[in-house]
């Protein structure tokens, strides 16, 4: 692992890195800008900031967003509960009295500023922006672009020591603003195509038989590229499945059988995750075996 300033991300040994996305992740590095990653669930966008703190040596900080988070919450909370009940026993106790005294006590850092006043420059992952109500990325706006923000309950300024890398992810849930896209790097990771999928699976079941890989590509794709399909299964449910495949010794002639273009697979349920899909696959499943 590198921590010069000049370190380059090339990929690691535990993730495959296809060139458009390690110049993405080094154009972030260069411009001192986010780099928002979109791309189908699965794909490997949190994976890639652990990786990428791996590989240049950064610590990683992460931020997972939910439905009811606030851009509040990454900077800092102001606990006025835990210091109203501490003033109430001040009472009893120096210690508390002192305490209650000083606000900073109750003050409790966010993923934001505790990447700003890190010793050493880190990377931060803010994980599923889009699931956040609509004004939460422009409620960030002026901390990611300036690297610094009040906090008024303290009456200090807290400027970043060092500008982190931050990757945020989005799964396309909702559309973030134009201004927050202007203050980003954006790359869209696309599906691995076959070489690609060969590439990561090898780094996660290294010396997999052949024939079994090449036939669980076959019905993992060909399932992907069934019409109507409401949710593709994705790269990490490809690795289960295999892990699967591998756990119970199910040979190859059975995950796609000589003379069909298309069959129920071993263990269906770590590709095919809805009852419309299920239903849609057996449906063409019974269609072609109509037609012969």
């Amino acid at each position: 692992m590198s921590t010069t300033a000049n370190a380059k991300f090339e990929g690691t040994d535990r993730y495959v890195a296809t060139p458009d996305l390690m110049l993405a992740v080094n154009a972030a590095l260069t411009l001192g800008r986010p780099l928002l990653v979109k791309g189908e669930p699965g794909t490997g966008k949190t994976l890639l900031a652990e990786e990428a703190a791996r590989a240049l040596g950064r610590p990683l900080l992460q931020w997972h967003i939910k439905s009811t988070t606030k851009a509040q919450q990454g900077l800092y909370e102001y606990d006025a509960v835990n210091r109203l009940r501490d003033s109430q026993l001040a009472g009893v106790s120096d210690d508390t009295a002192r305490r209650v005294q000083d606000i900073r006590n109750y003050i409790v850092q966010g993923v934001l500023w505790q990447a700003f006043v890190a010793d050493e420059p880190v990377v931060l992952l803010i994980d599923e922006i889009d699931k956040a109500d609509i004004e939460f990325p422009n409620d960030l706006l002026r901390e990611i672009d300036r690297m610094e923000f009040y906090c008024y309950e303290t009456r200090e300024l807290v400027r970043a020591r060092h500008r982190p890398l931050v990757f945020i992810t989005s799964n396309n849930e909702k559309e973030l603003p134009d201004a927050f896209l202007r203050r980003c790097f954006f790359h869209y990771i696309k599906f691995p195509e076959a070489e690609t999928l060969r590439r990561i699976v090898a780094v996660h079941f290294p010396g997999l038989n052949d024939e079994l890989l090449a036939a669980a590509l076959q019905t993992f794709l060909g399932i992907r590229q069934l019409p109507g399909l409401k949710k593709k299964p994705s790269t990490s449910e490809l690795l289960d499945w295999l892990r699967l495949l591998m756990a119970e010794g199910v040979p190859a002639a059975e995950i796609a059988p000589a003379g069909q273009e298309l069959a129920v697979p071993p263990l269906a349920g770590a590709l095919i995750k809805n009852e419309q899909d299920q239903a849609l696959f057996e449906k063409l499943v019974q269609m072609q075996r109509h037609r012969r």
